[in-house]
């Protein structure tokens, strides 16, 4: 699976980037997966941009108010800094799931939004995160490469779409269900490794 002239990397928040919390709304309970900071500094470093897509029901839901949800992200991109891994955007969708919204993953909304803005292409995009949604979110908008990471609710979305279990960092499903991510990968660390390594120097094996 070759990957040559990914731009831009669309990244899901709670469970991928950071270390999931139910509905967090307390700026104190944002943690970076481990390594994570790293990993996305390396693809700042080698170009890419970076952006946050991330469904915030709890706001919808009344569990917490918009100005919650700005503080979270504003601790998440402190801690990003020391790293050199700065965010170009974050969409996020306020709404609950009863309000059947066109932003809500995996509904393209957040993705065209970030295309207007700044000019994104599906065929020089990658989609990782944590969630069948968000699968199914990279595929609707036609992503290059989708990613599922094991770390959040991984395992638990893995196990819904009867996914191979992973053993190493990193299995590239070169035969996929139509629901599937294209690569299945142990954490945020593995995933940007994988797509680094893709670009340069070919697939890693499983």
């Amino acid at each position: 699976m070759a990957l040559p002239g990914i731009r831009d990397v669309l990244l899901d928040r709670d469970g991928t980037i950071i270390e999931e919390r139910h509905y967090l709304c307390d700026p104190a309970g944002v943690a970076l997966v481990p390594g994570g900071g790293e990993a996305l500094g390396r693809l700042v470093r080698a170009g890419k941009r970076l952006f946050c897509v991330t469904n915030q029901s709890g706001i919808g839901r009344g569990y917490y108010t918009q100005t919650h949800f700005q503080a979270v992200q504003k601790r998440l991109v402190d801690l990003l800094v020391p790293f050199g891994a700065k965010i170009t955007e974050t969409a996020f969708c306020p709404h609950a799931p009863s309000d059947n919204c066109a932003c809500r993953k995996p509904a393209t909304g957040l993705f065209e939004a970030l295309t207007a803005r700044h000019g994104l292409n599906p065929a020089t995009t990658a989609m990782i995160g944590d969630a069948a949604s968000d699968i199914a979110f990279g595929l609707a908008f036609g992503a290059a490469v989708t990613i599922l990471v094991m770390t959040g609710h991984g395992r638990r979305d893995a196990a819904k779409l009867e996914l191979p279990h992973l053993s190493g960092d990193i299995w590239v499903l070169a035969e996929r269900q139509p629901a599937w991510p294209h690569v299945l990968a142990r954490d945020l660390p593995a995933a940007v490794t994988f797509l680094l390594e893709a670009e340069t120097a070919g697939t890693p094996r499983p």
